[in-house]
């Protein structure tokens, strides 16, 4: 049987270029690699190295066992990482979402629906998410379209909707509905975390974003007669603000609809989560 960690000591060889240097890389004395590198040409039954005197070199045989031996420890992390990801799988439930607001529901209801297990959950970028659910990093992602791939479950789980945020004597607090280009030059309170929905505000390209932590955003937007993005979300989790209106935004990209997304392995495992969605 070959020795992986022989293998490694084969490759900082052939990385190092020489027995003395991979030996100090590697922590060891140049005897006991030397040593090492015999017993795995024994194991092969073959040379691997030209020896001459204060050199050694790979020959053919050494060139393709680096070839070799730099695919089988590929293989064998990938297979460890592999294993690991399953039985955290088995263990937790692992969230990611495109926007804050599903992670201020999904996460406690997995909680509640599976107390057995572990939950996690972070806001990465829509790309970063799929690819993650395919490798195996989470159980459950949401994005904000649909996706119909092989071997993933996609089902509609809700809608967020923007609004405006704006003091009572602000000139457009009388309107019933506003664009993004009405107030596209002003100066605006803006969270850091927001997920797919920083895209929007790129529709602003005038406008003068103050970005904040949530807890100093929250009491800025209290203290301050400055607008700030708010969602019918947020609203129905936290009220509304004494002295500010809230005007919806138009604007197609205003307004999303999630989908949450597994693997179709998955999906039963998953079922009571999307039971409650369809409850709701």
């Amino acid at each position: 049987m070959l020795d992986l960690y022989q293998l490694q000591q084969l490759l900082t060889v052939a990385e190092c270029g020489t027995l003395s240097a991979a030996a100090q890389q590697l922590h060891l004395s140049q005897p006991a690699l030397s040593r090492s590198m015999q017993r795995l040409e024994a194991e092969l039954q073959v040379p691997l190295f030209l020896r001459q005197k204060n050199k050694l070199a790979l020959n053919d045989n050494g060139r393709l066992a680096v070839e070799y031996a730099r695919k089988l420890i590929e293989q064998s992390r990938e297979m460890a990482d592999r294993i690991q990801a399953l039985d955290r799988s088995r263990r937790t439930i692992s969230v990611g979402s495109c926007a804050p607001a599903p992670l201020w529901e999904i996460p406690p209801l997995l909680c509640e629906l599976y107390p057995e297990r572990t939950v996690s959950s972070e806001l990465r970028e829509n790309e970063t998410l799929l690819q993650g659910l395919k490798d195996g990093a989470y159980q459950l992602i949401i994005l904000p379209y649909p996706v119909q791939q092989a071997g993933i479950f996609c089902t509609r789980y809700r809608e967020e909707h923007l609004f405006f945020s704006l003091p009572s004597a602000h000139p457009l607090a009388g309107r019933s509905t506003l664009r993004l280009a009405d107030l596209n030059g002003e100066t605006m309170l803006l969270r850091n975390h927001l997920g797919f929905w920083n895209q929007t505000t790129r529709e602003m390209p005038d406008a003068r974003f103050l970005v904040q932590e949530d807890f100093a955003f929250d009491e800025l937007v209290k203290a301050s007669d400055l607008p700030c993005f708010t969602s019918d979300l947020a609203i129905q989790r936290d009220g509304g603000i004494p002295g500010r209106v809230t005007i919806p935004i138009e604007d197609e990209s205003a307004n999303v609809t999630y989908y949450c997304l597994c693997k179709s392995a998955d999906q039963s495992a998953l079922k009571r989560i999307f039971r409650a969605f369809s409850a709701r």
